[in-house]
């Protein structure tokens, strides 16, 4: 890496620390409340912990906790977390291309992602900053482990995490990122029609098929961008052709 591409690498993984700083703070809050929820589902503060640093992921691992507090074994907790993390995968499918490296690399790399961060590093046209999603990650991450490592130490001194309002954190959390990105009616449609599904599975379906389910909303959005996107080659095409020589 010349000494432009590693000024130009630091400077982005600043702003994206700068970007992650809210979502940390909201993340730090929602790893206390899981923290304390996993005491009360009989997890040391240990494996709590572990769990935090390994998993990285609220969802998965509030799913998780939830079958193992209900008596559910090992296996269906897990399955559960990994319904919750299969968002990930179209996630890092988009990512891919902007990953340097051969598949192990850009492995490694795509281990940085989630969701606020892979928002963020978003430029708009398909492709991503990674420095900007390290950076973003890595402070969520400080904050996310640190805030577990609280709730499993400390948590029965704070009380019920519902009556401190932290069981609002994540519903919140998703919705700024959605704020984020609704940018346009093409945007807006896509999450629209991502609610409609989740909601219509919620009732019935296990944990994680309607969040993945919904996903492919996404799909839809995609098939248009590229269409339109056709389009406006054709029309470059013509124009070129009837322009003079």
């Amino acid at each position: 890496m010349s000494t432009r591409e590693h000024t130009s690498a630091r400077a982005a993984f600043t702003r994206g620390v700068r970007a992650g700083v809210p979502f940390a703070m909201a993340g730090g809050l929602l790893a206390l409340s899981f923290g304390v929820v996993s005491q009360g589902a009989g997890l040391s503060a240990t494996a709590a912990v572990v769990m935090s640093a390994i998993v990285f992921a609220g969802s998965a691992q509030f799913a998780a906790i939830a079958i193992v507090a209900q008596g559910g074994t090992v296996g269906a907790a897990v399955a559960a977390a990994a319904l919750m993390n299969s968002r990930f995968l179209p996630m890092g499918v988009a990512l891919a291309p902007s990953l340097p490296g051969g598949p192990l690399k850009r492995a490694a790399q795509g281990q940085t992602v989630v969701d606020a961060s892979w928002a963020l590093a978003s430029r708009g046209d398909g492709t991503f900053d990674r420095w900007l999603l390290f950076g973003s990650s890595s402070v969520q991450y400080v904050t996310w482990t640190l805030g577990t490592v609280v709730g499993a130490i400390w948590g029965e001194g704070l009380g019920d995490p519902e009556t401190l309002g932290l069981d609002a954190i994540y519903p919140a959390f998703f919705l700024g990122l959605l704020i984020k990105e609704v940018r346009d009616g093409r945007a807006l449609g896509v999450a629209a029609l991502g609610a409609l599904i989740a909601l219509v599975l919620v009732p019935f379906a296990p944990a994680g098929v309607p969040v993945l389910a919904a996903s492919l909303a996404a799909l839809v959005g995609l098939r248009r961008r590229a269409g339109g996107e056709g389009r406006e080659d054709d029309l470059r095409r013509e124009a070129d052709s009837e322009s003079p020589r």
